[in-house]
């Protein structure tokens, strides 16, 4: 005879997991994009693009 065992508990801790590690990653690229890294990538990819496009 097999019994069988209740894992509803599992989703719900793989979803809390799931939620702070995007939040971490969130906050992680937040502050990249904000200082000073982060504006000269987005400058560095802005050009880059213009320069593709042939305007820039």
């Amino acid at each position: 005879m097999t019994t069988r065992h209740d894992e509803q508990g599992i989703t719900t801790a793989e979803y809390a997991v799931g939620t702070a590690a995007g939040a971490g990653l969130a906050g992680v690229l937040y502050q990249l994009v904000t200082g000073g890294f982060g504006d000269r990538l987005l400058r560095m990819l802005f050009d880059h693009v213009l320069g593709l496009l042939g305007i820039g």
